[in-house]
């Protein structure tokens, strides 16, 4: 039996799990990840049968997935309560819905099929962090399970109790047109209908499911996905695009001319709406978001504070947490919103709400409220190709050399470093508020680059080039996903 269980220790991730299924990962490998999950919790919760919410998403392979996963959390004394198709927010939406001890949610998120996953936690609203994922990893590998009689009961109807739940709260006294794309993920049979119950006007694009993802991953940050919600925006003269991401916790949105909005600058628009109201808050946002939130005069007047953070999902989520911050905005598309406004976990559909509610607030189009934002020249999020196993050190040996640079006072296109974050990888910030970003990707074998001017386009490019000579020269770099 031993030699059948296969189970890559690279798929454990800083904050959740993933592999290539089958390839990394066989179900004898995922009823051993649910052994060693099912023990962490009992562990944690000092309880001998505690409950746990299961879901998942809608790949041709989640099903079979979570079944081995489920067989793995029972032997462990787990009463498992099994919400059937759900997007991650569903899941984490139940664990306080239903008052349960933890959540397990099989999905991969936006990654392209052939991948599977899944996104585990215990506290309520937040998710695993690299603490608990190490654990997880060590229980799992060495096979340190605790032996139990579970139980398992399916819960039926909850998609319509999250649909409600989010309705209910949130009706809009404006007709928005919305057009709502979930690039043939799970979202589709979620968003349309929440933001129809809320009082857009909806106009659907790819939300029949087909794990396939024929066009496009469901990504918002993808180009591919971006371009099509613009052009169905233009067609049917809507007032604003949203794009989900596969298992629906991230949102992209797209203004009234069909421009493409990076996440960042929604969550400034979110922020500055919500400061007036909520006086003395902090917000969290991630290191690749805009230098903006630093320098925001409606921010500064309504005294908040912004506190630059680890990317990723579960590092925003514990910091807002642990920070009771009002809300986190990542650039990825992940926002949290917390008391009154939330349970701080990130839903894709609530994100989309508040910018309803951002516009229902204005009489101004989509397009008009970006623009009272400082311009700013922005790239993609673009991730080199770089083996797991170099990746940490690549980013190590490069820190050391542009914090040289900034000791010797060396220019980058007549500017100085005048400021280095290394909170996440490094983030370094010019005198005139442009900015580099290097740090390892949590769930790819890649690094992410991000590069931002308030000054011009041609900085941008220059500071990528400047980072892009930097890479090449370690000889350990690949291809990019994508490149400005």
């Amino acid at each position: 039996m031993e030699n059948s269980i296969k189970i890559d220790p690279f798929g454990f991730r800083e904050y959740d799990a993933r592999w290539l299924y089958p390839d990394d990962i066989n179900l004898e490998g995922v009823t051993n990840l649910g052994k060693g999950l099912g023990t962490q919790i009992v562990n944690h919760t000092n309880r001998k049968n505690p409950r746990i919410i299961v879901g998942h998403d809608y790949r041709s392979y989640s099903e079979e997935i979570k079944t081995a996963l489920k067989k793995g959390l029972l032997s462990t004394g787990c009463y498992v309560e099994d919400i059937g198709l759900s997007l991650s927010p569903m899941v984490y939406f139940a664990q306080f819905n239903l008052e349960s001890d933890a959540v397990a949610m099989v999905t991969a998120s936006h990654n392209e099929n052939g991948w599977t996953g899944v996104k585990m936690g215990i506290k309520k609203g937040l998710t695993h962090a690299p603490e608990e994922m190490k654990e997880l990893k060590e229980i799992t590998l060495n096979n340190k399970f605790i032996q139990g009689v579970g139980s398992e009961k399916e819960i039926n109807n909850f998609q319509s109790i999250y649909k409600n739940d989010l309705i209910n709260k949130n009706k809009i006294n404006k007709k928005i047109k919305a057009v709502v794309a979930c690039g043939n993920g799970t979202a589709g049979i979620f968003a349309p209908d929440i933001l129809r119950g809320i009082g857009c006007e909806v106009i659907e694009l790819d939300c029949n499911l087909d794990y396939a993802f024929p066009k496009y991953n469901p990504n918002p940050e993808d180009l591919k996905m971006l371009h099509a919600i613009s052009k169905c925006v233009l067609e049917n003269n809507a007032d604003i695009g949203f794009g989900f991401d596969g298992d629906g916790d991230r949102v992209g949105v797209i203004d009234d001319k069909g421009n493409e909005i990076f996440s960042d600058k929604i969550g400034l628009l979110v922020a500055r709406n919500l400061s007036s109201t909520h006086k003395n808050s902090k917000f969290v946002v991630d290191v690749k978001s805009t230098g903006l939130y630093s320098t925001d005069k409606i921010l500064k007047n309504n005294s908040c504070e912004t506190i630059y953070w680890k990317t990723g999902h579960s590092h925003i989520k514990r910091k807002v947490n642990q920070e009771k911050a009002l809300a986190g905005f990542e650039k990825s598309g992940h926002f949290f919103f917390n008391q009154p406004l939330g349970y701080g976990y990130d839903d894709g559909i609530n994100s989309a709400i508040q910018v309803c509610h951002l516009l229902d607030n204005n009489n101004k189009k989509m397009n008009e409220i970006i623009n009272e934002l400082p311009n700013t020249y922005q790239s993609p999020t673009m991730a080199p190709f770089c083996k797991d196993d170099e990746k940490y050190q690549v980013v190590d040996d490069l820190i050391k050399q542009i914090e040289g640079l900034k000791i010797n006072n060396i220019k980058i296109d007549n500017q100085e470093i005048e400021n280095i974050l290394t909170v996440n990888g490094i983030r370094f910030t010019f005198n005139d508020g442009s900015w580099g970003l290097i740090r390892a990707s949590s769930n790819k074998p890649s690094l992410v680059v991000v590069t931002e001017s308030p000054t011009s386009n041609e900085r941008k490019k220059k500071i990528f080039n400047f980072i892009d000579d930097l890479l090449q020269k370690t000889g350990k770099i690949g291809e990019y996903d994508q490149k400005i």
